[in-house]
């Protein structure tokens, strides 16, 4: 037996040995390219960056892009092992990572000099880390009232800019036996989006009300200048007026598939909806006359605002080992012509000063506030998670105190506060 062990002993180091001298030749030979994990949230934009990947990756052969959707992005952060480059929706909970210094500084680039101040702003209400700009905004989605066109011009409605004017738009649907507003409160994250951040956004300025909450800290109450209950009570009401006297009666069991439907079989005349909706509705209508307008909550045409969120927002964290490849692949996606055509196909608003103006009827009514940065962020999401504000908002729909519902979240709000 030792003669043939030792006769595979020798073919065995032969054959590694013309393996490894195959690999080096192979990596002598073949691409050197840096590979680079992206990660991407947007479900619905999953298919738009895998070609552009492909497409990014053909193009050169120094950095090769790995599309990442189905990490875990906190336990990446807390194992020193996140992606490379992020583009996500930014908000509360990615604020922590800013905060925490985790991201890197993206300051020195040429596509940080292209973003409108007061984009870039809206990245600043949530967190900052000192001397760092670290996240760059890529898209902005515009949400506001959704109207069905065809109805208004048939029964000779024009778009309502003060509460009064909305009041007797609903009032003359209704009596032309026409629901005005079709409503899902099956699903109690379209209360908080529309219902809630509509009405709340339309009277009150989110982010200095937000601002005085974080002064108030453990203090927020019955007996502090700013509150929940006290600030927002009067949209509160208006907000539960439209839902008692001009939503669809069966909406406490509707979600947000049923109303997709209903609007586009126009069962109602306006629908309080992102951009997003507009795919689903088209599934049924796809010739459905659509347009928006910001809800007024007041009887100042001024007050006219839309709520915004960062769509899509990018970073690079400081664990990254691969930071500059990273950054050479970011430069690729804040590319003019790149951007322009994302947010034309996502019904998305550009974030940099040489963005195309969106065209599309059914988004452009909230052009004018755009461009006029009158825009607010919605409350609903500078809430942190840990209190349960959908819920809280579906049982004011269903008929609870709103006083004492807002007196509820300013004492979860004082804990939170305490525990911080």
């Amino acid at each position: 037996m030792p003669r043939p062990r030792r006769r595979w002993l020798r073919v065995t180091a032969a054959a590694l040995t013309l393996a490894a001298s195959a690999g080096a030749l192979a990596a002598c030979s073949g691409s050197q390219a840096e590979t680079v994990r992206f990660y991407l949230s947007k479900p619905e934009a999953i298919a738009y960056f895998r070609d552009l990947v492909e497409q990014y990756n053909a193009s050169q052969d120094d950095v090769h892009v790995v599309l990442d959707t189905s990490s875990n992005l906190q336990a990446g952060f807390l194992r020193g092992n996140p992606p490379d480059l992020g583009l996500l929706n930014y908000n509360m909970e990615m604020a922590r990572f800013m905060e925490r210094g985790a991201l890197s500084d993206l300051s020195d680039m040429p596509e940080a000099s292209r973003i409108l101040p007061e984009v870039q702003g809206l990245v600043d209400q949530y967190a900052t880390y000192p001397g760092r700009t670290s996240v760059l905004p890529y898209s902005v989605m515009a949400a506001s009232v959704i109207y069905n066109k065809q109805i208004f011009e048939e029964q000779g409605l024009e778009v309502p800019q003060t509460w009064d004017e909305l009041v007797t738009v609903c009032d003359a649907l209704e009596g032309a036996g026409i629901t005005p507003f079709y409503a899902t409160f099956k699903d109690p994250w379209t209360i908080a989006q529309g219902w809630f951040d509509y009405t709340v956004g339309g009277d009150v300025d989110v982010a200095s009300f937000f601002d005085g909450l974080a002064e108030e800290g453990t203090q927020v109450g019955p007996d502090s200048d700013v509150s929940f209950q006290k600030t927002l009570a009067e949209p509160i009401d208006q907000m539960q007026q439209l839902v008692d006297e001009y939503t669809n009666p069966d909406a406490a069991s509707k979600g947000y598939g049923d109303g997709n439907l209903a609007f586009a079989q126009q069962k109602a005349a306006m629908y309080l909806q992102g951009p997003w909706a507009f795919g689903e509705i088209a599934k049924t209508d796809p010739d459905l006359d659509l347009g928006t307008f910001p809800l007024p909550v007041t009887d100042d045409p001024s007050d006219l605002k839309v709520r915004v969120n960062l769509d899509l927002a990018a970073w690079i964290p400081e664990a990254s080992r691969h930071k500059e490849a990273a950054r050479t692949f970011l430069s690729y996606l804040f590319q003019k012509n790149v951007m322009d055509d994302y947010n034309a196909a996502q019904l998305g608003y550009g974030t940099t000063t040489d963005a195309a103006p969106v065209t599309d009827p059914r988004i452009v009514g909230m052009k004018e506030y755009y461009d006029d940065a009158k825009f607010y962020q919605g409350a609903s999401v500078a809430i942190p998670l840990t209190i349960p504000t959908q819920n809280y908002l579906q049982a004011i729909v269903y008929g609870a105190d709103p006083d004492g519902i807002l007196r509820t979240i300013d004492a979860d709000w004082a804990r939170l506060a305490m525990r911080q």
